[in-house]
C-alpha cells in the first residue's frame, strides 16, 4: 500500500525542482536543454507557478525546493537570476523553498552567496558542475565552501551524468567528469558542518555516492531525475536499508513530472510505509530544518 493513500493532506516534499518557465527552459537551459529534449524525445513547453502547484498538491505533494541556476561563464547563457527566485518564493512561502545559485568562476561569487541568503532570505545552495564547468575539490573553491558553511545552510551538488548537451558534437563542451560525487567527497570531508545533498543517483558512479553518503554523516542523496524503474536496484536497497534515514523523495521538475514519478516508485520500491514517509517527506523535513 502507497503511504500516499493514507494523507489527508498534502505532505511529501520535492528536494529538486527547477522553474516551468522560459527563465529556466529557454534563456538558462539554451541550446543544451533543447539538445536533452530532443535527445529524449519530449519538448520544453512552459507553463505558470499556479499550475506548478496545484499539480504538485494533487499529488500529495506540499512543498518544494526551488533551485536557482547560474552557469553563464562556462556556457554563456543567462542565470536564474537568484532575485527572481526569492520573488518567486516570497509569492508561494508555503510552497516554495528557496535555493540560490552562484557561479564559482565568478569573481564576486562568495559576496552573491551571502546575499543570497542575508538579504534575500534564500534556505540553500545549489551547483551543477558540469554546467558550471568546475571542480568542487579545486582548492580555488575553498573560500566559497568556507563562507557557505558559515552560514549554516545547505548545498545541493549536482551528481552522476547530465542530459544537458546530449547528442550535440562534444556535448557542448560539457564535461561529465564534474558530476563524479568523489569530487564531492572532499568538500564533505573539509566542511563537516555543512549539509550536503547530492542529487539524481549519480550514475554511473552509484556506488560511490552510495559510499559517500554512508561515511559522511553530512551527505544525502535524493532519486530525483531518474524514473525509479531505471534507478540501479543497489541504490533502491540502500534506500530501502542502511540509508533508509539519507534517501530523499525528488522529480528534476518539469523534465519528471509527480505522477510519472510515483507511478514508477509504485512498481520498483515495495517498502514499508514507514520508509516510505522517510523517503518521501521525513528525511527532507530534518535536512531542511523544517520539523
Amino acid at each position: 500500500m502507497s503511504v500516499r493513500d493514507s494523507l489527508d493532506e498534502p505532505r511529501i516534499i520535492d528536494t529538486h525542482a527547477h522553474q516551468p518557465t522560459a527563465e529556466f527552459l529557454e534563456d538558462a537551459g539554451g541550446e543544451m536543454m533543447q539538445d536533452a529534449a530532443r535527445k529524449f524525445g519530449t519538448e520544453t513547453e512552459t507553463w505558470d507557478y499556479e499550475a506548478m502547484r496545484e499539480e504538485y498538491h494533487e499529488q500529495g505533494i506540499s512543498k518544494a525546493i526551488l533551485l536557482g541556476w547560474d552557469a553563464e561563464t562556462n556556457t554563456g547563457n543567462p542565470p536564474v537570476p537568484n532575485d527572481y527566485v526569492a520573488e518567486i518564493c516570497d509569492d508561494y512561502p508555503d510552497f516554495f523553498v528557496g535555493f540560490g545559485s552562484v557561479d564559482p568562476l565568478k569573481d564576486d561569487c562568495v559576496e552573491e552567496a551571502i546575499r543570497c541568503v542575508e538579504d534575500l532570505d534564500l534556505s540553500g545552495f545549489k551547483f551543477q558542475q558540469i554546467a558550471q564547468g568546475f571542480d568542487p575539490s579545486d582548492e580555488a573553491h575553498a573560500e566559497l565552501f568556507d563562507t557557505i558553511e558559515d552560514l549554516g545552510v545547505p548545498v545541493v551538488f549536482h551528481g552522476g551524468n547530465s542530459t544537458l548537451g546530449a547528442g550535440s558534437p562534444g556535448g557542448r563542451g560539457l564535461r561529465i567528469k564534474y558530476g563524479n560525487p568523489m569530487l564531492i567527497d572532499d568538500v564533505a570531508a573539509e566542511h563537516p558542518q555543512m549539509p550536503i545533498l547530492i542529487a539524481h543517483p549519480a550514475f554511473p558512479w552509484e556506488r560511490e555516492q552510495l559510499a559517500i553518503c554512508q561515511q559522511k554523516g553530512n551527505v544525502y542523496m535524493d532519486l530525483s531525475g531518474w524514473l525509479p524503474k531505471y534507478i540501479d536496484e543497489q541504490v533502491v536497497h540502500y534506500a530501502k536499508t542502511v540509508l533508509q534515514d539519507k534517501v530523499m523523495f525528488g522529480t528534476d521538475y518539469p523534465m519528471i513530472r509527480p505522477e510519472q514519478w510515483f507511478e514508477s516508485f509504485d512498481e520498483v520500491f515495495d517498502a514499508s510505509e514507514e520508509i516510505q514517509r522517510k523517503i518521501l517527506w521525513e528525511n527532507a523535513e530534518e535536512f531542511l530544518g523544517l520539523n
